[in-house]
């Protein structure tokens, strides 16, 4: 199996525990664990991306389990995750592509236990210090909207020209003060990914 070249890896934690002037009981949090890899095909074109998604199925895991440790919850204890990749300006977005989509989610779903929904992703090109969004969603019913979200990295020095940033995210809650309506986080069954 290929290995990801890791320059770096940086773990985030967000913590609401006030909205609007209202309190935040208990405070939602958020987490990202991104790592900076080297994109072993910058510069070229290269039309087998194999390489890649043996990166991406490593990642998944590493960052998954990162972002849990992070929030110091259980597996069971997420809520909902997301992914998203930014390539600098020598590679091309089907390098975050074949990152993210063959392989990611399911070291992810282990690492937040079941995961019976869809991975929200996101990809972008871009310079170093560049924001990234890593959009949110339930991770095992889609239907639930308090939980359709979004957290937003940057890497101040990353991704130079020749790698990648990857990052995924975690949460224990959904938005804090959800009032959309739609099927609650009590009510999901997650046994079809949507209900």
């Amino acid at each position: 199996m290929t290995q990801a070249k890791i320059r770096k890896i940086v773990t985030v934690v967000e913590e609401v525990r006030s909205e609007m002037g209202q309190p935040i009981s208990p405070p939602t949090r958020r987490a990202a664990a991104i790592a900076v890899i080297e994109n072993p095909f910058a510069g070229r074109y290269e039309p087998d991306l194999e390489a890649l998604m043996q990166i991406g199925e490593e990642l998944g895991g590493t960052l998954g389990d990162a972002c849990v440790k992070a929030l110091g919850i259980t597996p069971d204890q997420a809520q909902s995750y997301g992914k998203a990749a930014l390539v600098g300006e020598n590679g091309e977005l089907e390098h975050a592509a074949a990152i993210l989509h063959p392989r990611l989610g399911a070291p992810l779903r282990k690492a937040v236990e079941k995961g019976a929904a869809l991975v929200p992703s996101n990809k972008k090109q871009g310079p170093m210090g560049h924001p990234l969004d890593v959009p949110l969603g339930h991770k095992d019913a889609a239907y639930v909207r308090s939980h359709f979200d979004g957290m937003e990295v940057r890497v101040n020095d990353a991704p130079r020209a020749n790698e990648i940033l990857v990052a995924v995210a975690v949460t224990d809650s959904g938005r804090p003060l959800p009032r959309v309506g739609g099927l609650t986080h009590e009510e999901a069954e997650g046994k079809d990914g949507l209900r």
